[in-house]
């Protein structure tokens, strides 16, 4: 326990640090809890299938805004993020229950909203709502998602497996969602400064969806599947890539090289991190919200996915523990350190 534990702020722990201090020393009791804490999600033995279960929050006025986010598009979001958690395990997602508080500012229809964006997603994604609960609140919306998976025991791919020489690769692009947010939260800040003028959203078609309806990455499961890969480790980006390269090297010991020139960015999210004077490679490595997955593979697997246009090759796994660095495009080197979202 910490010293003077009563008087040390959660903010000086932070959010790992705060899980780290209330899971110390946590028994493991049955026999089937093969993964507690630690990883994307737990998992247990049910016989042949291992079951996968993971669960998430979102509050608002800290994950999301309702000025610009449609709560069709809320609901929507709040299922794919826990799903993403499945997928980070190698696994199929199969099911989920919904928790929800309410303040007595919604209404029905806007409730029946929320809820036609989480069936969507479970239509979409071949999810049954199983059950749930709903309470009243003081202030404002809390959603909170428990989502079920399943997957082989020999299949599952952990954060602490990653070898030495491993390919880092990745899947899609990354930085759009946080760019998304920057657009977003400007036209919000012109808004609220004069209500009459409309926002400017025309041309960010792109990033807007990958910040309000992101998608969570079942087909990359499925193809490594198909194409008889295995990660040796896997988590999904929602803190941002420095952060999540991090969790990854961490939890198995190693260190990293990540090359500047190999990281995917889409040239929308580029050509908008500019207007921001903000430099894509620092949307795509601390922005977060981009739900794709990270994961290493053995050298030897490098041609099974050498074609597959959703997934990049970007680094590779070092020995040397707690060295963590990105190789610029003009070859200065950097040590990469996680400045993404912070909960607390």
């Amino acid at each position: 326990m910490l010293d003077n534990a009563a008087h040390t702020s959660i903010e000086a722990l932070g959010e790992f640090g705060l899980i780290k201090h209330l899971t110390d020393g946590i028994e493991i009791r049955q026999k089937s809890t093969i993964k507690g804490v630690g990883d994307d999600a737990a998992v247990i033995e049910t016989g042949d299938d291992c079951m996968l279960v993971t669960t998430d929050m979102l509050i608002e006025g800290v994950h999301f805004d309702l000025h610009y986010a449609p709560l069709k598009h809320l609901g929507y979001k709040a299922v794919t993020v826990n799903l993403s958690d499945i997928c980070a395990m190698n696994g199929v997602p199969t099911q989920i229950t919904v928790g929800i508080a309410l303040s007595s500012k919604y209404t029905l229809d806007a409730v029946e909203e929320l809820y036609a964006g989480m069936r969507l997603a479970c239509e979409k994604f071949n999810v049954d709502l199983v059950g749930g609960d709903t309470c009243s609140s003081k202030i404002g919306m809390c959603i909170s998602i428990t989502a079920l998976g399943r997957a082989k025991k020999e299949k599952i791919a952990y954060r602490s497996g990653a070898q030495n020489n491993d390919l880092i690769c990745v899947s899609g692009d990354l930085g759009a969602a946080y760019m998304g947010l920057q657009v977003l939260e400007r036209e919000k800040a012109v808004f609220k400064e004069n209500p009459k003028i409309q926002p400017d959203l025309d041309g960010f078609d792109y990033i807007l969806e990958r910040q309000l309806k992101p998608e969570p990455r079942t087909d990359i499961v499925r193809i490594l599947e198909e194409s008889g890969v295995k990660p040796t480790s896997m988590i999904d980006i929602s803190d941002g890539l420095a952060s999540e390269i991090l969790h990854i090297c961490k939890a198995s010991n190693k260190g990293c090289q990540l090359f500047e020139e190999k990281i995917p960015i889409d040239h929308l999210t580029a050509q908008t991190a500019e207007n921001f004077s903000t430099m894509p490679i620092t949307a795509a490595l601390h922005g977060g919200e981009d739900y794709e997955l990270l994961f290493t593979i053995p050298l030897s697997d490098y041609e099974k996915i050498q074609d597959k246009k959703e997934i990049s090759v970007i680094g590779h796994i070092t020995d040397q523990a707690n060295t963590y660095y990105l190789v610029g495009k003009g070859g200065q080197v950097a040590e990469i350190k996680a400045q993404g979202f912070t909960a607390f």
